[in-house]
């Protein structure tokens, strides 16, 4: 398979030889009449050749990094606005509603990883072995149970797992220290 720098230079050979009046599939010179002839195709076709001639040179395309986002935040009063719930919530659920509370377009979204990172250390979670060789998973230590986080078997679409639940309390304990948890 062609790299994108293969690719780039066999479309610039092709864009060189119709901007010399050749036609790149059979080599022969094309017809006076054809617009490749025309002088302000031909200047395109140069200027597009050397475009490419510069971006091979540097390697190919340089994707620019888009701009980082300002760390994710909320003011006492969007925290103030959680809405508790009486289920219990996977780590993913929850975290979403906490980034509900504010308009994260403009601002980096709280991970789940973040408030995960806290629990463990605050002893509430420890790490296991996980089920594939080399892994780890977080579990509810016997602090983080009695806070309200537990395991629950499930089955999906994809067969038996075990799923990490946090339940009115633990969505409290994490809510109260949540400025703690979004300083890291």
């Amino acid at each position: 398979m062609a790299t994108e720098l293969e690719i780039m230079s066999h479309a610039k050979n092709y864009i060189d030889q119709m901007a010399n009046g050749i036609n790149p599939l059979t080599g022969q010179p094309v017809e006076e009449s054809d617009l490749v002839n025309n002088v302000r195709i031909s200047r395109c076709l140069f200027y597009v050749s050397d475009v490419l001639r510069q971006v091979i040179e540097k390697g190919g395309l340089q994707k620019k990094a888009a701009p980082r986002k300002p760390p994710f935040t909320l003011t006492d009063e969007q925290i103030a606005g959680y809405q508790q719930y009486d289920i219990p919530l996977p780590i993913t659920a929850f975290t979403a509603r906490i980034n509900a509370l504010t308009d994260t377009t403009h601002t980096q979204k709280l991970s789940f990883r973040a408030i995960q990172t806290y629990l463990k250390n605050q002893g509430y979670l420890e790490e296991r072995p996980g089920k594939e060789p080399g892994k780890t998973q977080l579990w509810p230590t016997e602090s983080g149970q009695a806070l309200g986080i537990y395991t629950e078997d499930r089955n999906g679409s994809y067969g038996d797992y075990t799923v990490v639940l946090y339940d009115v309390n633990a969505q409290k304990y994490v809510i109260d220290h949540l400025a703690e948890i979004i300083r890291g």
